[in-house]
């Protein structure tokens, strides 16, 4: 079975909480259906990056999965002007290395948003909202972007902060 963007979301939270949640909780978090988030916990299990039994992500496997993987299955250009969330390097995660490099702010297109810059679709409709409720999940999601959109300096320095988190732990 192919992984889907969302997939890459659910790992993410799943990531966050150690392999600790129920799929309602998850679906809450993440605004999507109990059921959208069984089939992607069934996916990344089926890919080896979620551990059948404990529930928990194989952090290097995922690693490599968000490094070596997402930029190629979920890329990303910026868009046009818009109002919304920011992320990638104009994210909080990344905006203090200073690596816009001249390029557009890229945000989340939202409604509800504060920062005007170059769209980016996100990997699934409800990051914006999943980012507002969890701010270490904004992070990742925003590292993610930077992945994704492909700038070299940019991708650097997400590479540098993936690492960095990821490090020790197992």
């Amino acid at each position: 079975m192919a992984t889907k963007a969302q997939d890459v979301l659910v790992g993410l939270y799943i990531s966050l909480g150690g392999g600790r949640f129920t799929y309602a909780e998850m679906a809450g978090e993440l605004a999507m259906s109990a059921s959208e988030i069984h089939a992607a916990v069934r996916r990344l299990q089926e890919a080896r990056l979620v551990d059948a039994n404990s529930k928990k992500v194989r952090l290097q496997a995922f690693r490599s999965f968000l490094l070596f993987g997402v930029p190629f299955v979920f890329p990303e250009t910026l868009g046009g002007p818009c109002r919304g969330i920011p992320t990638a390097w104009a994210a909080p995660v990344m905006a203090r290395t200073k690596a816009d490099d001249g390029q557009p702010q890229p945000v989340w297109p939202d409604p509800n948003g504060n920062v005007n810059g170059a769209a980016v679709r996100p990997l699934y409709p409800s990051v914006p909202h999943a980012a507002r409720r969890n701010p270490n999940l904004w992070d990742w999601l925003a590292l993610v972007d930077a992945l994704r959109l492909g700038f070299p300096a940019q991708r650097a320095l997400a590479e540098a902060e993936i690492e960095r988190r990821i490090g020790g732990r197992h």
